[in-house]
């Protein structure tokens, strides 16, 4: 593992990391804060998964994060959002590819060989930060943004007992019913729509819910609102009688300055949660 930089922020350390990885046959990189807990013993870990176009950076440096972990003694990792180099596979859409990888494993080609982002989250990465710097992984809990806030809720329901709590900033809720899924779905899993269900927060919702607290926030104004389709998830979640709270912010739209605002309450959610018992 290759040390990017490292930087002091909030008497903690926000470093960037290099790695070779096994899941997407490729070079990965992500940020992790540690804070200065870390000196007296492992820290609680909390995940966030970025959403299209973005990188390891965006929510690094946009987020505000660094600053409410700092406070709750929590590390949080800012993994990339897909495989990148010269031998990955991309596409000339946005949302499809480098910058795109929705947390699957994807089946198809040309994306099977790369594209392994949820083992890459789930499996690969919690395995070298536990190797490699105090962190407690007993205590974890997962957020995200957009179409990281799809992988968040996808993966804490998928894993029961991983995660203590999983939040969400404006999630693509239902991906199977919207153009921000089915182009992607079909890309990377094929045509089959049963494999599609594990990867749709509400269906996973209506099948088996989460073992713990939920949290999400979406913006009135999100230029993206139809696509995230939050009334689905909601209904979901009220079928089901799942412990939630589901926020519709009113005023904001899709951006960071509507994470960061957040940002604050979705940290102290889940130091709650990572701190009892």
């Amino acid at each position: 593992m290759e040390t990017v930089s490292e930087n002091t922020a909030f008497g903690g350390v926000q470093g960037v990391y290099r790695h070779a990885s096994s899941s997407t046959n490729c070079d990965m990189t992500f940020g992790l804060f540690l804070p200065e807990e870390v000196a007296d013993g492992p820290v609680p870990l909390l995940w966030y998964l970025s959403g299209l176009t973005c990188t390891h950076e965006n929510a690094m440096t946009k987020a505000g994060a660094q600053a409410w972990c700092a406070e709750q003694g929590i590390a949080i990792v800012f993994p990339d959002t897909s495989p990148r180099g010269d031998g990955v596979a991309d596409d000339d859409a946005y949302d499809l590819g480098q910058g795109a990888g929705f947390y699957v494993n994807a089946t198809q080609g040309p994306w099977a060989s790369h594209f392994q982002m949820w083992d890459y989250i789930t499996e690969e990465l919690p395995v070298l930060l536990g190797q490699n710097f105090a962190i407690d992984l007993d205590r974890q809990s997962i957020t995200g943004h957009s179409m990281g806030g799809h992988g968040a809720l996808t993966m804490a329901m998928n894993l029961p007992g991983r995660f203590r709590s999983v939040s969400a900033f404006a999630p693509i809720c239902n991906p199977s019913a919207s153009d921000w899924g089915r182009k992607q779905l079909t890309a990377y899993l094929g045509e089959d729509e049963t494999t599609w269900a594990r990867h749709d927060a509400t269906l996973m919702m209506q099948d088996s819910g989460f073992d713990g607290p939920i949290l999400v926030d979406t913006g009135t104004t999100d230029q993206f609102l139809d696509l995230l389709k939050p009334e689905a998830l909601a209904q979901a979640t009220a079928a089901r009688r799942q412990q939630a709270v589901l926020r519709m912010q009113p005023g904001y739209d899709h951006s960071y300055f509507f994470v960061s605002t957040f940002m604050e309450d979705h940290v102290s959610f889940h130091a709650e949660a990572l701190y009892r018992g």
